[in-house]
């Protein structure tokens, strides 16, 4: 097994640069920073992410730049150092591929064996350095991609590198990795950015009914639209297969509610997102498990949520998931705590015991 005992030079001084520099300082690992701003690198350093001035040649480099320059930095590692080479984009093809056109015309297409990619699968609408978090990706999904050349002591060195910063890993080919995210990041980020743009024009009157389910659906509409630009580019072919996919599908539904009964074919759409719906994994990776709803009314005060998740642990019940629904011109909102079917009866006695307003 290949140890992680660094340098590690991290590329890039972003969120993830700078959440892997933090992770990483956990445990003690020296980090190396590089950016091409250096106001970024210099604000990562100031946080704790690591050093500029690290002169040791570095074990593992860690590429964490737009992805339009992700292939264009890898080789430049790989041939600067020799050290092994990893990267934190998004998507897996083009980088590989871009890299390798690098390397085969300067005549080192050997140095493509010291490269794996990742993907950190955790990320925030934030971005810079100042959105870093050392635990960023506690918990969360590291996809490892070796490709056919890539040394099983790289691949090691990688798999070190995500359990370091507090992820579990998933291995797969570059190809597999850039269709699973395109099902599962890419697509969703488009179809919440086209939900969201018909709100551009919507009246006032009409957004005064927004409720938690447009909160939900747009939500992650509001990230960095020159990034996610890069990232869909760059997945375009994993990508556009399943934006046809979903074009049959509204084709068919707008047929359906063409005629006067459509209510087969709309109950088909929804139960068939149902059943996409519960396949989705739970909280650390687990298996999607059944939960209940319990809505309680909060005063819009503060110090309720606290008084709230105190009374609700006295209950002896494990709050699995949350979220808070503001009530539009009232001074309360509402918030649903998601249990397990066992924990319902005993979370509902005691806060309504407490004096709070439950219903299920």
């Amino acid at each position: 097994m290949t140890e992680l005992r660094g340098p590690v030079r991290i590329v890039g001084t972003g969120l993830i640069g700078t959440s892997i520099g933090l992770a990483l300082g956990r445990l003690g690992v020296v980090v190396e920073l590089v950016d091409a701003d250096p106001d970024s690198a210099l604000m990562a350093e100031r946080i704790g992410a690591g050093s500029r001035l690290v002169q040791i040649e570095p074990q593992l480099v860690v590429v964490a730049v737009p992805p339009d320059h992700v292939g264009a930095v890898i080789a430049e590692q790989l041939e600067q150092t020799d050290a092994i080479v990893t990267d934190a984009a998004s998507v897996k093809g083009k980088p590989l591929a871009d890299a390798k056109v690098l390397l085969d015309a300067s005549g080192r297409s050997g140095d493509l064996a010291r490269y794996v990619g990742g993907h950190p699968m955790a990320g925030s609408e934030r971005n810079g350095p100042l959105a870093g978090r050392a635990d960023l990706f506690d918990g969360a999904t590291w996809a490892i991609t070796p490709h056919g050349t890539s040394d099983p002591a790289a691949a090691d060195l990688v798999r070190r590198l995500a359990e370091a910063c507090g992820a579990r890993t998933v291995e797969l080919s570059a190809t597999d990795h850039d269709l699973a995210v395109a099902r599962v990041s890419h697509l969703p980020q488009l179809m919440s950015s086209l939900a969201a743009g018909t709100l551009v024009d919507a009246p006032a009157a009409h957004l005064e009914l927004s409720g938690q389910g447009v909160r939900d659906v747009t939500r992650i509409a509001a990230g960095d639209p020159g990034l996610w630009t890069q990232i869909v580019s760059a997945n375009s072919p994993a990508l556009s297969g399943l934006l046809e996919q979903i074009r049959d599908e509204l084709d068919r539904l707008l047929i359906a509610l063409g005629k006067e009964e459509a209510t087969d074919e709309v109950t088909a759409v929804l139960n068939r997102g149902v059943s996409g719906a519960v396949r989705v994994p739970g909280k650390h990776g687990t298996p999607h498990i059944e939960l209940v709803p319990i809505m309680v009314t909060i005063p819009d005060r503060p110090g309720q949520l606290a008084r709230l998740f105190a009374d609700a642990a006295e209950s002896g019940a494990n709050v699995e998931d949350l979220r808070i629904d503001h009530s539009p011109g009232r001074p309360v909102g509402e918030v649903e705590l998601s249990v397990k079917p066992a924990s319902v009866d005993q979370l509902v006695r005691v806060l309504t015991e407490r004096g709070w307003a439950v219903h299920r």
